[in-house]
């Protein structure tokens, strides 16, 4: 059967993924001071941060709408499989099973569609897409898929560290003194998601120490990693996408690694230089 999968723009598509025609992105809108963004196409990821780090207030995202969605079922797919922000971080999953009912409700049913939600970001969400397509490649029936998905989602885990918490400070996740002090003693948080909802880990003085620190919890809790793909995220810094590659794979195998850049949202809250793993 015909296949295809929707992500929303924080699935953080590879330049190759972008040319697959089984790949499409539905654009959330972000918000910077007076200035709106479509996180798509012509998303500049260098004027954006310097958008960011220019303003006073904290940049927001808003969710595409349930008709953007529906419009983005209307091809000529027999199944299709949507992969969404985390439902505790973005309205996106909610828009996306809204328009489900609605393209059913104008068009019945023939046309198998899934929304999941990724219960992750980013790296999260890109890794779940790949592992649709490789079902969707050996031939696996809708329902199989279905059930295998949620399966690996149960399963995998997301890990990040930024370089800056000025995002958080700005969403008032941190007091302003708080902030201060964590950046004066260049304190990094290892950030995880639990159920979709973020949690931090620990803490280590300096990105260096802090990106090892990720990777190990990384490799503790993934245990035997050679049937794992590995996807990084990094935004704005390949090369620290590179070293985190370099530090996994000296410790474990893994069946693939992906390195990809953070469009507009993922680039919102990871800020520049900050880093996303998932496997």
């Amino acid at each position: 059967m015909n296949y295809k999968i929707i992500g929303d723009s924080c699935t953080d598509l590879t330049e190759e993924l972008k040319r697959n025609p089984h790949f499409q992105t539905v654009p959330l809108t972000l918000q910077v001071g007076d200035v709106q963004v479509v996180d798509d196409e012509t998303f500049d990821q260098k004027k954006f941060l310097e958008l960011v780090k220019a303003c006073p207030e904290c940049p927001k995202s808003a969710c595409p709408s349930p008709e953007a969605f529906k419009k983005a079922y209307e091809c000529d797919a027999d199944m299709i499989f949507v992969v969404t922000l985390s439902e505790h971080l973005s309205g996106t999953y909610g828009s996306a099973v809204l328009a489900k009912e609605m393209y059913e409700e104008e068009y019945g049913k023939d046309k198998k569609i899934f929304v999941v939600s990724s219960h992750s970001a980013s790296a999260g969400q890109l890794n779940i897409a790949l592992f649709l397509r490789d079902l969707c490649e050996k031939g696996e029936a809708f329902e199989e898929i279905v059930k295998q998905v949620m399966e690996y989602r149960s399963k995998m885990k997301t890990y990040f560290v930024l370089e800056s918490l000025d995002t958080l400070r700005k969403n008032g996740r941190l007091t302003g003194l708080q902030a201060f002090f964590a950046t004066a003693l260049n304190i990094k948080p290892v950030m995880g998601a639990a159920e979709g909802t973020i949690i931090k880990l620990d803490q280590a003085r300096g990105m260096g120490k802090a990106l090892n620190r990720m990777c190990d919890i990384a490799l503790k809790e993934a245990g035997d990693t050679s049937g794992l793909r590995l996807v990084i995220a990094h935004c704005n810094n390949r090369e620290r996408a590179e070293l985190v590659k370099k530090t996994l794979c000296q410790k474990a195998q893994f069946k693939e690694v992906v390195i990809t850049d953070t469009a507009g949202v993922a680039t919102v809250y990871a800020n520049d230089g900050g880093i996303v793993i998932a496997l």
